[in-house]
């Protein structure tokens, strides 16, 4: 494997991985020994705080898309054409 996906597979396995303490007095030995090491690791987590927040927005604007279908200015369209309908036939049946 090449390098830099070595590397890069290391920070994952900080990152996202539950470490044991064994692994976590190892991860603070390499990034002492390798200043370069802590910069990427603080990169790629703040790449991973970006993603996240993107998805959340992602999905704040999708789920605001469904409630305006379900909710929005249209949907209560059929209720007061149904009411409308009611109200003429009530005219109707009570002018008799």
């Amino acid at each position: 494997m090449r390098p830099e996906l070595t590397r890069l597979q290391l920070i994952e396995q900080h990152l996202l991985g539950p470490a044991t303490p064994a692994d976590a007095s190892a991860w603070q030995l390499q990034t002492l020994l390798d200043p370069d090491l802590a910069a990427d690791a603080a990169a790629q987590q703040q790449l991973y705080a970006g993603l996240q927040l993107a998805g959340r927005q992602q999905l704040r604007q999708e789920l605001q898309l469904i409630h305006r279908q379900l909710y929005g200015p249209g949907s209560a369209g059929w209720l007061r054409g149904a009411a409308a309908g009611l109200r003429s036939l009530f005219k109707r049946r009570f002018r008799r």
